[in-house]
């Protein structure tokens, strides 16, 4: 009768062992939200200290030696406007820099965004991908899009720009647009600072295009 009793209750533990364990690794596997970043205003943008920003507006935050997450700038968000709706990498898949990660949706178009490190994607943001208005709102922090797990992370991140030098480039990036549509669609073209917000989704669909591969070379 004992040993019975004493099999019953090994039974009992195993099961009760097996129900909990999925929802332990579901936990471990989640990333923690980032660190909300310090931010300083530059020439008139809003810059993140200590991200690096791929040419094509996407930023990344080392998390650890070979961690990262990756992320929109501002410019894309003020350019588009409101992002309808954004589709991402999945999980489990290596990317190479400067390939696609994410497609997003709005200002009546679609706009590849290029991964600014290469690596293989260990988590997407669900939030972001619910909610794609995170984009917009909260770019550098709750509105991440993928982690990455980065074997060559510090020297990716020689191919970005950083520190000092990204004010500049992000008012190069507002000089360039400005000279497109001055060439091009003179009515919309602005005297400098930051684009006007939503303006790709008031310019002819050819013209998006030409900002678009011009910009965000995708």
């Amino acid at each position: 009768m004992s040993i019975l009793f004493v099999l019953l209750m090994f039974l009992l533990i195993m099961s009760i062992s097996y129900l909990r364990r999925p929802q332990e690794v579901q936990k471990a596997e989640l990333p923690a939200r980032p660190k909300f970043p310090r931010i300083e205003r530059e020439l008139g943008f809003e810059i993140p200290q200590g991200y690096c920003f791929h040419p094509g507006h996407t930023w990344v935050s080392k998390e650890s030696p070979e961690n990262a997450r990756i992320g929109l700038d501002t410019f894309v968000s003020g350019l588009v406007g409101g992002i309808d709706r954004i589709e991402t990498i999945a999980p489990n898949r290596w990317i190479r820099q400067g390939q696609k990660f994410a497609t997003i949706h709005g200002a009546g178009t679609s706009i590849d965004m290029l991964s600014p490190v290469e690596g293989v994607v260990t988590a997407v943001n669900s939030e972001v991908v619910q909610d794609p208005t995170l984009l917009a709102r909260d770019p550098y922090n709750a509105g991440w899009i993928a982690m990455v797990k980065s074997p060559d992370l510090a020297l990716n991140q020689k191919n970005l720009v950083q520190g000092p030098m990204i004010a500049p480039w992000m008012q190069n990036s507002v000089t360039r647009l400005n000279a497109m549509l001055t060439q091009l669609a003179p009515a919309y073209a602005q005297d400098g600072g930051v684009p006007v917000r939503g303006l790709l989704q008031q310019l002819p669909a050819d013209l998006r295009q030409n900002i678009v591969k011009e910009l965000f070379l995708s």
